[in-house]
């Protein structure tokens, strides 16, 4: 993944594009390598790609916001950087992920994955900072939200470049 990033961000500027920002370049390469077998952005139909938009959308203003400070101050800030968990911050954003998974609860309770009953580039781009959670004290709060759950485990089964990518994500062994 990030090989391929690096590699078009680099062709694309020479064609005056320039992209930073990961969804941003995460959907460039989907569309550029896009195959009647592969569409994560469900481009084909107009009802599917919005709801893939709104899901990503969710992800990155609401879950996102939620979930990355319990992965920073539970592994990156100790294990990484040597700097202790604050745990007021973990405790806050712990709180304000409860109320974004109800409503994820609620969704996957009629739906197989976030945008429909497909895998999607929405479920795919919460894998980062979800598997990384997992590796946290806190994985158990999925238990509380059954249906998150089975669609994480869904997900992590769907496609074997998940599987690997997971095992290289693993934090190091204190």
């Amino acid at each position: 993944y990030s090989r391929i990033d690096r590699r078009e961000v680099s062709k694309s500027r020479g064609q005056g594009l320039i992209l930073l920002e990961s969804r941003a370049i995460s959907r460039y390469v989907l569309r550029k390598y896009k195959t009647n077998e592969v569409d994560l952005l469900r481009e084909g139909n107009l009802k599917e790609a919005a709801l893939v938009d709104v899901w990503t959308e969710v992800d990155a203003h609401a879950y996102n916001p939620a979930i990355s400070p319990v992965v920073y101050e539970c592994l990156i800030n100790p294990l990484v950087l040597g700097i202790p968990t604050n745990q007021k911050v973990v405790d806050e954003s712990i709180e304000k992920l409860k109320k974004v998974l109800e409503v994820y609860e609620a969704h996957l309770s009629k739906h197989k994955y976030l945008a429909g009953d497909f895998i999607s580039f929405a479920d795919i781009n919460h894998f980062p900072h979800t598997c990384s959670f997992m590796a946290t004290p806190h994985a158990v709060l999925f238990d509380s939200y059954p249906n998150v759950k089975a669609w994480w485990e869904r997900l992590m089964a769907a496609r074997p470049s998940i599987k690997k990518l997971s095992a290289s994500l693993a934090p190091p062994k204190s």
